[in-house]
């Protein structure tokens, strides 16, 4: 599975990053946020933006599965 992984980048570059992967990337693809719920929610709102279905895994919430 694809994934692409944000630690490191900025909350101010995370949403460009995110839109770019995930329009050029087949689905399921896998978005490690790590455990910043504000991360978690910069990238939800692009998918959402973008009309992609998700979940956040019980066994690690610091990722997001795309469906």
């Amino acid at each position: 599975m694809n994934q692409i992984d944000l630690h490191g980048l900025s909350h101010l570059e995370v949403p460009d990053k995110v839109e770019n992967f995930i329009l050029m990337t087949e689905t399921p693809f896998r978005i490690i946020t790590g455990y910043s719920p504000t991360m978690r929610n910069i990238v939800i709102k692009v998918l959402e933006e973008h009309n992609f279905q998700y979940h956040i895994p019980v066994f690690n919430q610091g990722e997001i599965v795309v469906v």
